[in-house]
């Protein structure tokens, strides 16, 4: 099952670069370096959930697959959490393809005349790209047969939602437009929920 994630995730990483990429070339420039203008709060969520899903969740999928240290899970489970993962990563890519302000980190981008998006998958959720991280966060270690790694996966989670929170909260106060989809556009997440 690790050898179709990581075609998948690569296959993730070749269509942004190839989709999204060239027809942004400011969209590259935004996320590297971090500009100094990003919210400090989220210099340190944004890298925890980085080192949380790259370094530590999968590391410990791949020590528990070799010493055994979960029970065997069920192939069925597994292939489920593999489709929910996928979709979660795709769906940071739509998110990404549909939303020419999508930044790695929280910041108001005056510089870029930044604006309300309302497009895409942005039409049913306020924070679609957080969605798929939460989906993506919360099933890499099931695809991958692994419960110990659910703990960070489980942790990673829990910084989206914060994220989520914090920038929802940032883009109300700051963002000309945001209150007025904030009302049209209702849920953060989930619809109907949050």
């Amino acid at each position: 099952m690790a050898w179709i994630f990581l075609i998948g995730f690569i296959a993730g990483l070749f269509v942004t670069s190839r989709a999204v990429a060239p027809n942004r070339e400011e969209l590259i420039q935004e996320r590297h370096p971090v500009p100094e203008d990003a919210k400090s709060w989220d210099k340190v969520l944004s890298n925890l959930f980085s080192y949380l899903t790259l370094f530590i969740t999968l590391p410990i999928a791949g020590f528990d697959k070799r010493f055994g240290w979960s029970p065997e899970i069920n192939l069925l489970l597994q292939l489920i959490s593999l489709v929910i993962c996928l979709g979660g990563y795709s769906l940071i890519i739509w998110a990404m393809a549909s939303n020419r302000f999508f930044s790695r980190i929280v910041r108001i981008q005056k510089d870029r005349g930044h604006s309300v998006i309302s497009n895409g998958p942005y039409r049913f959720v306020r924070h679609p790209g957080y969605v798929g991280m939460f989906l993506f966060a919360m099933t890499t270690p099931l695809t991958l047969g692994s419960l110990w790694a659910l703990i960070p996966g489980g942790l990673a989670a829990g910084v989206i939602l914060l994220r989520t929170a914090l920038e929802d909260k940032t883009l109300l106060a700051e963002l000309e437009g945001y209150q007025e989809y904030a009302q049209q556009i209702r849920s953060r997440l989930i619809p109907g929920v949050w």
